[in-house]
């Protein structure tokens, strides 16, 4: 089924569902906003929970047919909000940047089960001309893009927020807090980071 519309953080879902990991049980999306990427892991995975501390976020997701997906309302940073250690995929896109970078990841991987595997789609801003010539070289492939799908859309009224790092930050912030994690710089303005969490009793 098509998606309802396009943008650049919908446009890497394709790269967060081929993270899923097979057999993947308890899925979570952080930011879900109106649910469109919570309802697709919901076919990846046995059970799926989106979070979003937006109340017209979580009302628009949860009227879209559930297909098997809970929303809580509330900001995931908080304490006591989500259990830690309990989901073995957790994903988050367009989200890590709304808080300190440090303070956001480490919730992130305190929420996930060991061994399981966090996604992170994220952004940050040009500061050397190698990321300007990169930034630059996505222009034309987001012109096509945006052309072929109808135009960039998302949900009215979705929160959003400039990055206070540039992307050598991120890099260097990602492979410190996540060792071994996988940092891909990507086309249309964005980054990937996939990272496995260590079991106690090794990998």
């Amino acid at each position: 089924m098509p998606d309802p519309y396009w943008n650049h953080n919908v446009h890497y879902h394709r790269a967060v569902l081929a993270a899923v990991p097979e057999d993947c049980g308890a899925a979570l999306d952080v930011g879900c906003g109106d649910g469109l990427l919570a309802r697709k892991l919901a076919t990846r995975a046995a059970s799926v929970t989106g979070v979003d501390r937006s109340a017209r976020m979580i009302r628009l997701a949860r009227e879209q047919p559930p297909g098997d997906v809970t929303y809580v309302e509330g900001d995931y940073l908080e304490e006591g909000i989500l259990p830690e250690g309990a989901y073995d995929f957790v994903s988050a896109v367009a989200v890590v940047h709304h808080a300190p970078f440090e303070k956001a990841v480490g919730r992130l991987v305190r929420l996930l089960a060991p061994g399981g595997r966090l996604v992170i789609v994220g952004m940050a801003y040009d500061r050397t001309p190698l990321d300007w010539v990169i930034s630059c070289c996505g222009v034309p492939v987001n012109l096509l893009e945006t052309c072929r799908r109808g135009g960039e859309a998302g949900p009215v009224d979705m929160p959003v927020e400039d990055s206070s790092m540039h992307w050598g930050e991120v890099r260097q912030a990602a492979l410190r807090l996540l060792p071994g994690c996988r940092f891909r710089r990507r086309l249309l303005w964005r980054y990937t980071v996939v990272w496995d969490k260590p079991r106690p009793d090794g990998p």
